[in-house]
């Protein structure tokens, strides 16, 4: 009589998706990293401009990071 062994395919697969969850998270991470530096680039280029040049945008200088994050604040 042959016996087959086989492993333990729940621990492979629980191992498996721990690994994935952690470059999934790590990934988000360096995306979200991306966006918050866009923004931040954004707001220092606005904040570079002179209040003519943001008048001409109908910018005030004090809404500019409600500008840039606007999509965030649901304003």
């Amino acid at each position: 009589m042959a016996y087959v062994t086989q492993p333990n395919t729940s621990i492979l697969s629980a191992i498996l998706d721990r690994v994935t969850d952690f470059f999934v998270a790590l990934g988000h991470s360096a995306a979200m990293s991306a966006a918050a530096e866009s923004r931040f680039k954004r707001i220092e280029a606005l904040n570079a401009k002179t209040d003519e040049e943001l008048a001409a945008m109908n910018l005030r200088r004090e809404d500019i990071a409600a500008y840039v994050f606007r999509d965030m604040m649901h304003l």
